[in-house]
């Protein structure tokens, strides 16, 4: 896990745009329900978004009013602050499927007919 791997802690602006379009992809409802926090060498609190790739560990600063304006003010995400689904699949072919998104649709799938057969015992 992350044990191993270089911990980077900075801000999303200074983050590198293809980074920047992972966590979009890792978190495309937004971010500010992501957070976690932690304390910093002045032994302040603070809050951070974690992010993980193959090679470091990151933990993009920002409080909760940051994390919403960030999705506010980018047009890659929509109205209600969902990462739109042309921007979805143009990140995902660009950095891979790394992220599982189409499996957590499938496995979504799968669970439906759970549900109707549920439906159909209590009739029963």
């Amino acid at each position: 896990m992350a044990t191993n791997k270089p911990r980077v802690l900075k801000d999303f602006e200074k983050l590198e745009t293809e980074i920047q379009e992972q966590i979009k992809l890792a978190y495309p409802s937004g971010f500010h329900q992501h957070l976690v926090s932690y304390v910093d060498k002045e032994g302040q609190k603070r809050l951070a978004l974690p992010f993980e790739t193959e090679d470091r560990y990151y933990l993009v600063r920002m409080s909760i009013q940051e994390a919403k304006t960030i999705i506010e003010d980018d047009d890659d995400y929509d109205d209600d602050g969902m990462l739109k689904d042309e921007i979805q699949e143009s990140y995902a072919g660009k950095h891979g499927d790394d992220f599982g998104l189409e499996e957590e649709e499938e496995e979504e799938e799968k669970d439906l007919p759970d549900v109707d057969d549920e439906d159909d015992d209590e009739e029963g």
